[in-house]
């Protein structure tokens, strides 16, 4: 039944039996067969077929949901036992660059912490270059970043999606606006992150898709973390593109405000990495705890 659930789950997530088989390893006849035993098993059908396309019916959202929390406390259990089993101590020394290690980590590290009292964690802020130098210099064992440099010598693994948004502070002239233009960017003083910044990276590449180069912008400043920008962004009239992740608190008291950019999308993933062929128990603990936190498939 648990492999039964696994294929099911797979199906789910990518509502393809071919992509369910491929990531699984079997052959797309036994994917049909076990979601065949599973309605059987059910008396409920699980996915409506329209040629080569499928959806959840409602019987398969059900599923899906208690699948999710069956894996979860899989994950759970994994973990505390590895735990029991290891007892370890030392130092796991990990490296995240800044808008993860500001908004993302801090609940995770506290987690680690309440379960592994006896491992001591050093963690390393800088941007997404520095954390790849720092674990291909075997100065941290394992990094969270925002972007992926495609080094072959480093393993990525998508950890968590994100949005860069453009804002502004609240009373800006420019909320006024329903939606803001190519010349209306050209016009606007930005504040941005400093080079070998992941988010940089990213900005750069989707203003290609309005034909727009870095260059272009009215660079007003250049700071070194989104907490210097968003604090000079309260008080000017500039603009940024920030991390969804980073803002929410502002958004919330009506600090800042996001701008919506005609045909313009900036979506990323933050990315857990380590070295190639690394294998390290710490690592390993650390790994199945951020898997059980976030509902991952690690």
């Amino acid at each position: 039944m648990d492999f039964r659930l696994k294929v099911f789950y797979a199906v789910a997530n990518r509502l393809s039996f071919t992509k369910a088989a491929t990531e699984l390893f079997i052959t797309q006849p036994a994917v049909s067969k076990h979601i065949q035993e599973l309605e059987e098993e059910y008396k409920v059908k699980l996915f409506d077929r329209n040629g080569s396309k499928i959806s959840l019916t409602h019987g398969g959202k059900v599923l899906l949901e208690h699948a999710k929390s069956i894996f979860e406390i899989y994950r759970e259990i994994d973990f505390d036992m590895s735990t029991l089993i290891n007892q370890q101590r030392g130092m796991l020394r990990l490296g995240a660059s800044t808008t993860i290690s500001q908004y993302i980590i801090p609940p995770i590290l506290a987690r680690f912490h309440q379960k592994m009292e006896d491992i001591k964690v050093n963690l390393r802020n800088g941007n997404s270059e520095q954390i790849e130098n720092a674990l291909l210099n075997k100065e941290i064992e394992i990094g969270i970043v925002e972007g992926q440099s495609k080094n072959q010598l480093i393993k990525y693994i998508p950890f968590l999606k994100d949005e860069l948004v453009l804002v502004c502070n609240s009373k800006n002239p420019l909320i006024a606006k329903k939606e803001i233009s190519k010349g209306d960017l050209l016009d606007m003083k930005f504040l941005v992150r400093e080079q070998g910044s992941g988010t940089l990276e990213v900005i750069e590449h989707a203003l290609k898709s309005l034909e727009i180069r870095l260059s272009q912008l009215t660079v007003e400043m250049e700071l070194g973390s989104t907490e210097s920008i968003k604090s000079y962004l309260m008080n000017s009239n500039c603009v940024a593109f920030v991390s969804i992740h980073a803002i929410e608190k502002e958004l919330k008291n009506n600090e800042l405000t996001i701008l919506d950019v005609k045909n313009l999308s900036m979506e990323r993933y933050f990315y857990i990495i380590s070295l190639q062929g690394s294998k390290e128990a710490l690592s390993d603990l650390f790994l199945k705890n951020i898997s059980s936190y976030y509902n991952l498939e690690l």
